[in-house]
């Protein structure tokens, strides 16, 4: 890996935090973006406006940066290759994988942007516990999938 990798890398990390900061600095709310995508679908709250800005410019934000130069790496061109039309392995593997997470912070009460960037920063037990599962879990779902089920995406 090149430097640039982790400067990127650093800066993201340090972009994420800062807006993470910002939406509870002059919001009051937590960077939780299952959260803030389920609350900006089913909640009746007269102030929901800003949800839809914070997943309009989640949306928006790849967009800019191919605009800018920056492209996927071929790693993951090579899986969302869409030219063929048929809808493959890899695709399948994918939505369960989209199922699955979307199940999963319904039973874990939030996701990895809300308990492992905003609740761990807050010293927030039950979120460092979360965290620690996510984490394991992720460590195991790649240990079987590669190296049990020689599937790779």
């Amino acid at each position: 890996m090149t430097t640039d990798v982790y400067v990127q890398a650093l800066i993201g990390g340090a972009l994420i935090g800062f807006s993470a900061f910002a939406l509870m600095l002059f919001n009051g709310r937590v960077a939780g973006i299952s959260g803030i995508t389920f609350s900006a679908f089913s909640s009746s709250a007269v102030n929901n406006r800003w949800r839809w800005y914070f997943l309009a410019g989640l949306a928006i934000a790849p967009l800019l940066t191919s605009a800018f130069g920056y492209s996927l790496p071929e790693s993951l061109t090579t899986v969302l290759d869409t030219k063929s039309g048929a809808f493959g392995q890899n695709e399948l593997i994918m939505v369960l994988g989209g199922l699955l997470v979307g199940f999963g912070t319904q039973l874990g009460s939030g996701c990895t942007s809300g308990h492992g960037i905003c609740g761990i920063s807050r010293f927030s037990t039950r979120s460092i516990i979360a965290t620690a599962f996510f984490m394991l879990s992720a460590i195991l779902t790649v240990a079987v999938t590669r190296h049990i089920l020689d599937l790779s995406i």
